[in-house]
């Protein structure tokens, strides 16, 4: 059986790596970088982490910092005009998920012809060529976005979360930095750390897996299991923080070369319609759409959860596998996990769109390699059921 495996060429981890950011781009023979960051990281000065390095060595990086939670279309354009109005020869995306999926996302759009939209990239079209190398940078240990083939943008006219998928969107190099998330608050803390947990889980139980995915999945949850609860409670962990960074990553390894399932097909609709943040979305929907999947796929299940430290070799897989949703329930509560009722999300509003989201996780392909594939109606009742 044949298995394909991508990633980035170069992976630097570890604390102050990201010091080191001109040493990457010459290794690569870049130096005229756009960086692709946040609001917050400029008002912040935690930018100035990657610009001080690459302007000690004489590059003159420039900054578009005009990206939002859960990338848009119109935000994609807007920098992909900023792309193409310099001579840059690299992107670098410093921050979440969100700014490496919208350094992604130009990148792909910048090399397509005029008149083109980013939708014209959602799967299943594959979007292979990217008119520029991206390094990712996170600041947060969740979405893996720095080892990914994938990128998500929101089609503000359709109100979609779109995935796009394709060696187009995976990054030349990635510079995975704990110290970077020591002053990640919290809530952001829980919500990437458990939205890393679900990329290995989903990716270990994927119809997609395979040996190498697998590998990477294994790891991924002995390092985040007993690592998250630690550093929501002490930021300044450096053991945990290091352990959640480098499980985040290969979590991301994990289901780039697997993919995710049913409750990221789920996640997206309601980040979409709601503005509700990927990882807390991920969480609202693991506990449910873990035990409705639990039989089809037992065994993993089981493993999962022996390998998370929530039950031993001497349990049956039913136990096991039993031990891991009542796992996922505590972390959610522990973590402080809202439902969608709790988060502020009018019932009245939830309920009207059931139809059009268990539409949009269908047609975004994910549920597909769920061990259990549901269809639009059981999709309905797993909304319903989160709702709280």
């Amino acid at each position: 059986m044949l298995t394909t495996l991508v990633a980035p060429r170069l992976i630097l981890a570890g604390g102050g790596a990201v010091a080191k950011v001109a040493d990457v781009l010459a290794q690569l023979g870049l130096s005229r970088p756009l960086v692709v960051t946040d609001p917050w990281m400029v008002s912040s000065g935690t930018v100035n982490r990657c610009l001080d390095p690459l302007r000690a060595a004489g590059l003159a990086a420039e900054v578009f910092s005009d990206t939002v939670p859960d990338p848009t279309d119109t935000v994609i354009e807007a920098g992909v005009a900023v792309l193409k109005a310099g001579t840059y020869d690299c992107l670098i995306g410093f921050g979440g998920g969100s700014p490496m999926d919208t350094a992604k996302a130009m990148a792909i759009l910048a090399a397509a012809p005029d008149g083109a939209h980013i939708r014209d990239f959602k799967i299943p079209a594959q979007a292979n060529r990217a008119a520029l190398p991206v390094i990712g940078i996170p600041t947060t240990a969740g979405t893996g976005s720095e080892a990914t083939r994938f990128t998500v943008v929101t089609d503000t006219a359709r109100d979609e979360k779109m995935l796009i998928a394709g060696l187009g969107a995976l990054p030349l190099a990635a510079i995975v930095d704990h110290e970077l998330t020591y002053t990640v608050p919290p809530r952001i803390t829980a919500d990437t750390g458990i939205d890393s947990l679900t990329h290995a889980l989903e990716a270990f139980v994927s119809a997609k897996k395979n040996v190498f995915s697998d590998d990477y999945a294994r790891q991924a949850m002995r390092l985040i299991a007993p690592n998250l609860r630690k550093v929501y409670a002490n930021p300044r962990d450096e053991e945990a923080r290091e352990a959640m960074m480098r499980g985040a990553t290969l979590a991301g390894l994990a289901f780039s070369n697997a993919s995710v399932a049913l409750v990221h097909g789920m996640s997206r609709p309601i980040g979409a319609h709601f503005h509700v943040p990927h990882g807390l979305s991920n969480a609202m929907l693991l506990p449910a759409v873990t035990r409705f999947s639990l039989q089809s796929a037992l065994p993993r299940y089981a493993e999962a959860a022996r390998i998370m430290g929530v039950a031993d070799a001497r349990e049956g897989d039913q136990s096991a596998a039993t031990r891991l949703v009542e796992e996922l329930e505590a972390l959610n509560a522990e973590l402080s996990v809202p439902t969608p009722r709790a988060h502020g999300i009018e019932e009245s509003r939830w309920n009207g769109l059931l139809d059009t989201m268990a539409a949009q996780a269908l047609a975004s392909g994910s549920p597909a390699n769920n061990p259990r594939v549901p269809d639009a109606a059981e999709i309905v009742a797993l909304y319903r059921q989160a709702y709280g």
